[in-house]
């Protein structure tokens, strides 16, 4: 039997000098696969990137200065002529998010890429460290960390102006993000999922209607109450000019405190919060369901109006009151009813005399609002949209990771994210007029693109081959969006980027193009 050679012996065995190159870089070789026989040839010179969608949002983002103008404005510099640029960081740092990256390592990944950086004025993707020293660099003190912040929330509150004047709802909440070995911040607190394990807690602001970020404060794990998202709140609304605050302040039983309701009272702010069952409400509760004249609330649930005063209130305020009949345990999955040893009819029918003798389930909102029960029961029923937001901009986005050892570069971070998800789902809505598509469902359609760059008589030309069952509507969505977007540069020549800016963000909620990309499987 012939001895094996090893892979570092195979470049000489074949002929070649130890430091020629490796085999299969500048000829054909015969690979065997399942499929047969191909013959492979490795290219190590073309320029070719796998994020072809990046072409159509690197002309949005021009078209509406939202990139540009957020790198002219970074507090970021260098003074070395070999120091990559601002917009190499920035850049990086975005195509890293855009490409659901949730840790700097992730940016290495990007590095071959030398096609889509040069889409966003880049010379070439900076390193992992390269970005890790920029953060840095961002917060280094006080002062600087101070700038950055307000750098930052000033582009969100630009990307989002033109969508504020129309009356919308601002969605409070806080998710907690559980932090693992050491890190600056991470402190036990509130924390449902994993008990005892140190995290952050992020405070977030949402605008409802298009499931996009406002703000997010990210705090250590132990200030998740509502007395520290109060102070953000105000922040927030403070750099907001009136007329474009929002119409309704909507949160869940964290919220509805004393604090926070008097300060919304004390500027005339409309609010709806959902009631924690406390010993006061439960007597209010069991009041009212004594009492006829229920009204249908719709989706199951009945309501009753009523007003409360608790012990920590100042004034008495009105209550929704909603119940159900309570359905009894839940079985959601095979095997819960395999385990109850039950055939699924039988636990069906042990839960019935509970319903019929009126065990019900129940809610208590207390708002400012004047509208109908079943209105109010619908607008509360909305705000569960939100930890959809959650669970979209934690596990696509990068909320649950970019964790660094300086806590101010997680909080900026955090907010570079969020900046990031909004220009991507605003463009995307582009795509889809009528709904929010989740980066799950939007990467793979519009993203993952094979992209080959060419060049002749000084014209560079992008050639881009979707691999989706879709790609005919893709192409078609292209081409309408660039055809859009050209158009209205041309026209758009003398204004100014937040005046073009402003006019793009309402056609695109308005939906100008009228298509829709299908979804991918």
């Amino acid at each position: 039997m012939l001895p094996v050679p090893t892979l570092q012996e195979l470049p000489h065995l074949a002929g070649d000098p130890p430091s020629a190159p490796s085999a299969g870089q500048n000829d054909t070789f015969v690979v065997h696969t399942p499929g047969g026989v191909f013959h492979v040839y490795y290219d190590t010179e073309a320029e070719v990137s796998h994020l072809g969608g990046v072409v159509p949002l690197a002309q949005f983002l021009q078209a509406s200065g939202l990139f540009s103008d957020w790198v002219a404005d970074s507090p970021l510099s260098y003074a070395s002529n070999r120091a990559l640029g601002v917009v190499d960081i920035l850049g990086t740092q975005v195509l890293s998010m855009i490409c659901g990256h949730y840790r700097f390592a992730h940016i290495t990944a990007l590095r071959g890429d030398t096609v889509t950086p040069r889409l966003l004025g880049m010379r070439q993707v900076a390193s992992e460290d390269a970005v890790r020293r920029a953060m840095k660099r961002l917060v280094q003190d006080a002062k600087g960390h101070a700038a950055t912040m307000s750098w930052l929330r000033r582009h969100m509150r630009k990307t989002l102006g033109p969508l504020l004047g129309a009356p919308w709802t601002l969605d409070i909440d806080v998710t907690i993000k559980p932090v693992y070995e050491y890190q600056p911040g991470s402190v036990v607190g509130y924390n449902p999922q994993k008990t005892g394990r140190p995290s952050h807690a992020l405070h977030a602001f949402i605008v409802a209607q298009t499931r996009l970020i406002l703000d997010v404060a990210v705090h250590p794990g132990n200030e998740s109450s509502s007395n520290h998202t109060l102070l953000e709140l105000q922040r927030v609304l403070t750099d907001l000019a009136r007329e474009m605050w929002p119409a309704l302040l909507r949160g869940d039983c964290g919220f509805g405190t004393e604090d926070i309701m008097t300060w919304c009272e004390s500027v005339k702010l409309t609010y709806l919060f959902k009631q924690r069952m406390t010993k006061n409400t439960r007597h209010l509760v069991d009041e009212l369901d004594l009492q006829s004249g229920w009204i249908d609330a719709r989706q199951g649930w009945e309501g009753k109006e009523s007003t409360l005063q608790l012990s920590t209130w100042q004034s008495p305020r009105r209550v929704i009151v909603l119940r159900r009949l309570n359905p009894g345990p839940r079985f959601t999955r095979a095997k819960d009813i395999a385990a109850a040893k039950q055939p699924k009819q039988e636990i069906i029918d042990a839960c019935l005399p509970h319903i019929v003798a009126g065990d019900y389930e129940y809610q208590v909102l207390v708002t400012t609002l004047t509208e109908d029960i079943p209105t109010i029961a619908q607008r509360y029923r909305d705000r569960a949209d939100c930890e959809n937001v959650f669970d979209e901009i934690k596990n696509h986005w990068g909320w649950g990771g970019f964790t660094s050892r300086t806590f101010e570069v997680t909080q900026v971070v955090a907010l570079m994210s969020a900046l990031s998800y909004n220009w991507w789902s605003i463009f995307c809505r582009l795509a889809d007029p009528t709904h929010h598509r989740e980066a799950i469902t939007t990467r793979p359609t519009l993203l993952h693109s094979v992209i080959r760059q060419t060049s002749h008589s000084n014209q560079r030309t992008l050639t881009i081959t979707s691999t989706n069952a879709n790609k005919e509507a893709i192409a078609s969505f292209f081409v309408r969006v660039g055809r859009w977007l050209t158009h209205l540069a041309a026209n758009a020549e003398q204004w100014t980027s937040a005046q073009r800016w402003e006019i793009m963000a309402k056609s695109i909620f308005a939906g100008p193009l009228g298509v829709v990309v299908p979804q991918t499987g």
